[in-house]
């Protein structure tokens, strides 16, 4: 078992420009929205002639023009976050072992450990300092997560900025990220059952619902992917790595404008073409993400043939038939699943990853049908009950029907 597994590289690039120098950032994403992430009330009384590790924390928001001030005992109004010394951490880890070593991804290594003065199993992510990730990933993911509650978002039990160290320390996930459960499985593995998948769905959309609609400020996930869902006891699944996370816009505003950055084939085509970022930019990555939980196919699989290799091309055309619903299954269930409830799901994928921003839908409409779906347990060896009552999922569904046969309308006209 791992905390965060990886594939031995990291997937996440920007669309647009891949130096990694902060000053090509362009001036209105260095000063607008991160510059407003949230902020965690101060209750430091370190001393003033040492640098302290917080105060590093806060040379490297002050370098990066951000705003952040987290308390050094974690013990702040709004913040649990702890500050861990580099020999805290090394200890924890047996310096680092091989043993101990359980992933990389953009940001560094991952290792497994246990710190002694809180008794409890981590995960301890290291910065690599030539990696994809830097130093402006590492604050901004402290300063969303310090004031961040929510069972299905991952815990960070607090960091260390240390000198040229930079590390974060979560809380352990047993099981995982999702994409280890959905690709390349070994034979005896079991793959993951409808009841399950649906499940991981709702809570990942329950997830997002929370930074959408009851952080404040409210932060666009702009990094939503099967590897950085993660998965604890009894599958609970919980987002994570928030290094790309954005302050939504305010106000009269309509977007948030910034480079492109994400991961190629969850990132919605709108906000590749312009920069201009939008809560239904992760609207467009959810609905990926959800794909693959259906169909088990990859959001880019450069192995399939030419005209498959892109999930959202591949399933745009078959939305249009329902006959077609039953060969976008993932063909490991066997046939196990329930016929209404696939063709809910798919009809809440196809909503989300429309070409249209407006005509995806809201967060919250997502997690009402999903939650739906999610209560709705299949089981093989009853017949499906039918139901006069018509469900916040068919709902969905039927909007999509109508703005789908809308948008076909208007580009014939």
């Amino acid at each position: 078992m791992s905390c965060f597994r990886f594939n031995g590289k990291s997937r996440k690039r920007s669309e647009e420009n891949n130096d990694k120098n902060v000053d090509v950032i362009k001036r209105d994403d260095r000063t607008r929205p991160t510059s407003e992430l949230l902020k965690v009330k101060s209750n430091v009384n370190s001393k003033k002639e040492d640098v302290s590790k917080d105060d590093q924390l806060s040379l490297d928001a002050k370098n990066l023009n951000l705003k952040v001030d987290v308390s050094k005992d974690g013990n702040g109004n709004d913040s649990n976050v702890q500050t861990f010394t580099f020999a805290e951490l090394a200890d924890a880890t047996g310096n680092f072992r091989s043993d101990c070593f359980v992933g990389e991804g953009g940001f560094g290594k991952v290792y497994k450990g246990h710190i002694a003065k809180i008794n409890q199993v981590v995960a301890i992510k290291q910065l690599d300092p030539n990696g994809v990730q830097g130093i402006r990933e590492f604050v901004i993911e402290v300063m969303t997560l310090s004031k961040a509650d929510h069972p299905n978002l991952v815990k960070l039990l607090g960091f260390c900025a240390e000198g040229a160290q930079r590390l974060l320390v979560y809380e352990y996930m047993p099981l995982g990220s999702l994409e280890n459960h959905l690709y390349d499985l070994p034979p005896l593995r079991t793959p993951l059952d409808w009841n399950t998948r649906m499940s991981i769905a709702a809570g990942a959309a329950r997830g997002l619902e929370y930074l959408h609609d009851k952080m404040d400020p409210s932060i666009i996930y702009r990094d939503l992917k099967c590897s950085n869902i993660l998965l604890g006891e009894g599958y609970q699944p919980k987002l994570s790595d928030f290094g790309l996370a954005k302050v939504g816009p305010k106000g009269e505003q309509t977007h948030v404008s910034t480079r492109v950055m994400g991961t190629y084939g969850y990132c919605a085509p709108d906000y590749a073409m312009t920069g201009q970022l939008t809560f239904k930019s992760d609207m467009y990555s959810f609905g990926v993400f959800l794909l693959e939980l259906i169909t088990g196919r990859k959001a880019i699989d450069p192995e399939k043939e030419r005209e498959e290799q892109n999930l959202v091309a591949w399933a745009r055309p078959m939305f249009k038939d329902r006959r077609n619903f039953s060969k976008m299954i993932d063909p490991r269930l066997q046939g196990q699943y329930p016929v209404r409830g696939l063709y809910q799901a798919l009809a809440i994928a196809a909503m989300c990853v429309q070409e249209q921003p407006a005509l995806r839908p809201a967060t919250s409409d997502v997690v009402i049908a999903l939650n739906y779906l999610a209560s709705q347990k299949y089981d093989s060896r009853k017949p499906p009950v039918r139901s006069s009552r018509r469900s916040p999922s068919q709902d969905v569904a039927r909007r999509i029907d109508s703005e789908q046969t809308e948008s076909d309308r208007l580009e014939r006209d």
